[in-house]
């Protein structure tokens, strides 16, 4: 008789995680619940007790066993140290990715593997398929919900090792699923915000590590027109967190359109005809790009990217030349970060991506 394969399946407390867990048990797998435990700061309320019982009852419903596996110095070395350094230098990053890259399938997946697991699992909304011996990442079909934007750092070796057992169902039929398999988590709200620690005021938590350093706000004339709390708080396109004090200025559709560290500043429009400028941009560097694929790609090639989640994918061309490698857009691209990735599609198919280093 066949032994089944062992899946140790990332279990978070939410709906998803928790029907790629009972999808997996129905399907046969030998499978463990896994609550990853990461650090938490002080001044924050403490959620992570409450979903590691709700992990817990979900296992103990779908008769699993459940583990907790400690992962705290990664997360807070490479995931929250890595964001504050950023924001520090006035980039914006995107955590989620590195806490994929460095919690969910680094330490997580080598923890899993060293304990015997053949796979690991998660409730992403992303899919896997092995062509010609590789294997590629594609988009989830609930194109509402994709997460494979989140998920370009992932490697050969890793997609060999991983699962998503609801990359191929929209989220009103995981929530089905839910009731069917009567989970705990079936009409549980989704999670928003940081990832692991959730719903939080970046800026509030940032303060913590960041001195707030008052500056001006400038409008499209470079007169004062506000002050605000510090330019490295600020995104491009952010709408709110800065105080307007003149009168002739104030209007509810301003927003950053530039940021100057330096003399920290940060200047804001109300119409992006007026930013068009300093705000809209048709080039990205990027010095490196990770390919999830080692196939040869011959440059120039058309391609498509997103530069933010849940973005609608942006015809462009990608060029590599000595210095690295640079994306040039069809169209303008409105608000872009330097910080944030860009990630690069061939049809449904993720290729991979990058942290944007500089806009033109």
């Amino acid at each position: 008789m066949n032994k089944k394969p062992k899946v140790f399946v990332g279990v978070s407390g939410g709906v998803d995680s928790s029907v790629a867990l009972a999808l997996l048990k129905k399907d046969g797998y030998d499978v463990t619940g896994v609550f990853l435990k990461v650090w938490h700061p002080d001044f924050l309320p403490c959620e992570w007790k409450e979903e590691r019982r709700s992990a817990m009852r979900v296992c103990a419903t779908m008769e699993v066993p459940f583990m907790t596996i400690d992962c705290e110095t990664e997360y807070k070395k490479d995931v929250v140290d890595y964001m504050i350094r950023e924001y520090s230098l006035g980039r914006v990053p995107n955590p989620d990715v590195f806490c994929n890259k460095y919690v969910k399938f680094g330490v997580f997946l080598k923890k899993a593997l060293e304990m015997g697991a053949d796979f690991i699992a998660t409730g992403h909304y992303a899919q896997k398929y092995e062509h010609t011996n590789k294997y590629e990442l594609k988009e989830g079909v609930d194109k509402n919900k994709d997460q494979s934007y989140f998920l370009y750092t992932l490697n050969q070796e890793q997609l060999q090792k991983v699962l998503f057992p609801i990359g191929h169902l929209t989220k009103p039929e995981v929530r089905k699923l839910a009731l069917k398999f009567k989970l705990p988590t079936a009409t549980k709200k989704d999670s928003q915000g940081l990832c692991f620690i959730g719903k939080v005021d970046m800026k509030d938590f940032l303060s913590h590590y960041i001195e707030i350093k008052r500056g001006d706000v400038l409008n499209t004339k470079n007169e004062v027109i506000g002050y605000h709390d510090g330019a490295m708080f600020y995104t491009i396109g952010q709408r709110h967190g800065f105080t307007i004090t003149s009168k002739s200025n104030d209007g509810p559709r301003l927003f950053v359109i530039s940021k100057d560290l330096e003399q920290n500043t940060i200047k804001v429009a109300d119409k992006e005809s007026d930013a068009s400028e300093v705000y809209s941009v048709k080039e990205l560097f990027l010095p490196e790009i990770h390919f999830i694929s080692d196939t040869d790609i011959t440059f120039p090639c058309k391609i498509s990217a997103r530069i933010r989640y849940r973005q609608e994918k942006q015809e462009c061309t990608l060029e590599k030349k000595t210095d690295g490698f640079h994306i040039l857009f069809n169209e303008s691209q409105n608000g872009v970060p330097v910080g944030q990735s860009a990630v690069l599609y061939d049809g449904e198919v993720c290729l991979g991506g990058g942290v944007i280093e500089k806009t033109n």
